[in-house]
């Protein structure tokens, strides 16, 4: 089996800014040397999420929406307490969502289904820089 590691790099608005990285996670599958095994997709930090959805304008609000009437963003969590930072919620919201998502890859592609995209999703309260490690293993 080989293991091969690639970075995507790229800025974020935050507030729940929802980024379509399926292109460039196929992208960097093709350029590696595996053709079937898996890829594992990882936000670094801890105030960003991995999932699939179905990524086009509606359901892009509707999860900001739901985002805003699960964990709202408001003063008063420990960790603002704590910090003083105003981004408890956005800790909270990763926790919920998690940071990785695994892929099997078929003939050097992913296997996503016809309306499901990889989205990065960035729950803090600021612009920053991001990074997702793509862990891509097989043969």
């Amino acid at each position: 089996m080989v293991v091969e590691t690639r970075n995507l790099r790229f800025k974020t608005s935050g507030n729940a800014e929802v980024l379509d990285i399926t292109g460039r996670v196929q992208q960097s599958l093709q350029e590696s040397s595996i053709t079937h095994g898996t890829v594992t997709v990882f936000a670094v930090g801890s105030t960003a999420g991995i999932t699939t959805i179905e990524y086009e304008s509606g359901l892009v609000g509707d999860i900001k929406d739901l985002w805003d009437r699960l964990v709202p963003a408001r003063t008063g969590y420990g960790h603002d307490q704590a910090w003083g930072d105003g981004n408890g919620h956005s800790h909270l919201r990763s926790a919920l969502t998690g940071t990785s998502l695994t892929i099997p890859v078929v003939s050097k592609r992913l296997t996503l289904g016809t309306w499901q995209q990889i989205v990065y999703i960035d729950f803090d309260n600021r612009p920053r820089s991001r990074e997702v490690i793509l862990q891509i293993m097989g043969e």
